[in-house]
């Protein structure tokens, strides 16, 4: 098999990248009922073209919270309530003059009986809000 490539055509070039290892979404004073935690970790991958139009801090904090959104749907599909473990990479790509933000939000879903612990933040978010990254 052959792969062809027009001669013409950019590729995505990597402008920067963020990543945030494994966190405890749990603290030691919460009073939780783990009943069961899923083995392995559940990730999902998500992509935001901007088009020619530059990102701004605003963009990076509202993709990983709407990637770890999504995630959460999925984590309750599977009849879990709540994410014991959390992590993300953002990638910011450009082409030209147009962007791309890619997510990969990762979690370690459990179910909790009786209410659920308070959602919290993605972990780190302050990474994104305090600097102009990948300028």
């Amino acid at each position: 098999m052959k792969w062809f490539r027009r001669k013409n055509e950019q590729s995505w070039e990597v402008v920067g990248c963020e990543c945030i290892d494994p966190v405890s979404m749990i603290d030691d004073d919460d009073e939780l009922d783990i009943v069961r935690v899923r083995d392995t970790a559940t990730c999902g991958t998500y992509i935001f073209d901007l088009g020619k139009r530059p990102p701004q801090g605003s963009d990076y904090c509202r993709a990983v919270l709407f990637a770890r959104q999504q995630l959460f749907q999925e984590i309750v599909k599977n009849n879990y309530n709540t994410l014991i473990l959390e992590s993300w990479t953002l990638t910011l790509y450009r082409k030209g003059k147009s962007h791309r933000i890619e997510v990969q939000y990762a979690g370690r879903p459990a179910h909790v009986s009786g209410k659920a612990p308070p959602v919290r933040p993605p972990p780190f978010m302050a990474v994104l809000e305090s600097q102009h990254l990948f300028s």
